[in-house]
């Protein structure tokens, strides 16, 4: 069954509900239909039918609302968190106790080295919790004066975002910053706001990222919503909510089994609420999910009645 006719199916059930109840009103069924158009763009839906089709509510309340730039970057790490380890005497290396891809903490043994001058043994350990990238150190090789072993530390990773000429004005140090990768996500702030490489058109606003659980790693590409503007809305609404009557914008207020449209003039907003300056007051019980289906109702209902 495609979508077109499960929301047939889905409003048919509303106006068969509507007509059960209309149908036990004082058994008025032709003086209800001349009347119709005149209950200001009304349904009545029982709670249970209401349930079935996924129709939800919320109440009008006070918000804060988030206005945001976004800027697009790239994690990476800052290279305090890598460590290089060569051996302290040239010698022979006797044993190589860790593999590419091995965590380590802090004075985890890495390997043993003996000296070629003191004939002694010493051992080489991490000075830095992460995971071992690169091993170019096998059992009775020298040492030479090369990188035996490299260590990545990504407890912590930075986002470095590209904060274009026309942002400028709208970002510093500080700010609020909600980073999104796929279904990953992180709040964080701007640390830094650095020139870029290159005499590129653009600067970096550095983001420290917390991955202590690891589910980020260096290289991915994020998105990232930075609070350029914050305030309190006396009384807002979601966005999604919205709906069109006759030219209008409004929402379906609920009292009781009626659903009512109701226009509304707004204000500010952010990506999820907007602010309402009259057409409704605190707490009022307002159709947040599907209010679609009470549009489609009463717009099928008002089609019959015209006919």
């Amino acid at each position: 069954m495609n979508i077109f006719k499960i929301l047939f199916f889905i409003i048919s059930c509303i106006s068969m509900q509507i007509c059960f109840a209309n149908e036990h009103h004082d058994g008025e069924d032709s003086q209800h239909s001349a009347d119709r158009h005149g209950e200001e763009q009304i349904s009545k839906i029982d709670d249970d039918m209401a349930k079935k089709v996924g129709i939800q509510t919320s109440q009008v309340g006070a918000k804060v609302l988030r206005q945001n730039t976004t800027s697009f970057g790239r994690l990476t790490t800052a290279p305090e968190q890598s460590s290089h380890i060569r051996a302290r005497f040239p010698g022979v290396i006797r044993t190589v106790a860790v593999n590419i891809g091995d965590k380590v903490e802090v004075g985890d043994l890495l390997a043993v080295v003996e000296s070629n001058e003191s004939l002694k043994r010493y051992e080489l350990r991490a000075p830095i919790n992460g995971i071992v990238t690169q091993r170019h150190a096998n059992a009775g090789e020298m040492t030479q004066d090369q990188v035996l072993l490299s260590i990545l530390s990504t407890e912590f990773l930075w986002a470095e975002m590209r904060i274009f000429q026309a942002q400028n004005y709208l970002v510093a140090v500080g700010q609020s910053v909600q980073i999104y990768a796929g279904e990953q996500e992180a709040n964080a702030r701007i640390s830094h706001l650095l020139p870029a490489e290159n005499s590129s058109p653009y600067r970096i606003a550095r983001v420290k990222i917390d991955n202590s659980k690891g589910v980020w790693f260096p290289g991915l590409m994020v998105q990232g919503d930075i609070v350029s503007h914050e305030f309190e809305a006396e009384l807002a609404v979601l966005k999604s909510a919205l709906q069109t009557m006759d030219g209008k914008i409004g929402i379906f207020i609920k009292e009781g089994h009626d659903y009512q449209f109701t226009a509304l003039k707004l204000g500010r907003a952010d990506s999820e609420f907007i602010e309402v300056l009259s057409g409704a007051a605190a707490n009022t019980e307002y159709v947040s999910v599907n209010s679609y289906l009470i549009k489609a109702d009463i717009e099928k209902s008002e089609s019959k009645h015209e006919h």
